[in-house]
């Protein structure tokens, strides 16, 4: 599938955590990748494929595809997430304004509700497709429900522990310089 990458497009492609038994890990540069592309992943790999696509280290939208077609899809912090998906008024004239108004902290609050009444189902997904690539560990749906209501601070490093807790083999530790 990469082999069809053009030049420049490959070279914003870097292996980003090396996991055992085959499981690669690769960041692409932003607007590199597209969520259009990952239904030819999982068929080129034939297996399934996760894409997290993170926004300044501090969110990230996670979507997984098996190779039955089966999708699921989480925020990895949702108190930013909250916030950026309230939807403004028509209206509105100056969105500083609008992000100290009462009413935003109310849309924010409503939306994050929302956001947190999907965590059981998205985990319960991840878990789902997580089995589907074979994973031998079971995860437990309860801590992936408490990792996707984390405030950690950086999207990475949340997207990592999530494929951890989903069984996948540990990601390898840089060997320590001399």
């Amino acid at each position: 599938m990469f082999d069809r990458l053009d030049e420049e497009v490959k070279a914003t492609v870097h292996t980003w955590e090396s996991r055992p038994d085959g499981w690669q890990t690769l960041q692409f540069d932003y607007g590199t990748w597209d969520d259009a592309n990952l239904p030819a992943l999982t068929e080129w790999s034939g297996a399934p494929a996760c894409v997290a696509d993170v926004s300044d280290s501090s969110l990230a939208l996670v979507t997984g595809l098996d190779s039955t077609g089966q999708r699921w899809q989480t925020w990895l912090n949702v108190d930013i997430a909250a916030r950026l998906l309230v939807k403004e008024p028509e209206d509105l004239d100056d969105q500083l304004l609008w992000l100290d108004t009462p009413e935003f902290h109310d849309a924010v609050r409503h939306k994050r509700a929302e956001l947190e009444a999907d965590i059981p189902t998205d985990a319960a997904g991840a878990v789902a497709w997580a089995a589907t690539a074979g994973i031998p560990v079971t995860p437990q749906t309860a801590r992936i429900e408490e990792l996707l209501r984390s405030h950690e601070t950086f999207a990475e490093d949340l997207f990592s522990t999530l494929l951890d807790q989903l069984g996948f083999p540990l990601a390898a530790q840089p060997s320590p310089e001399p």
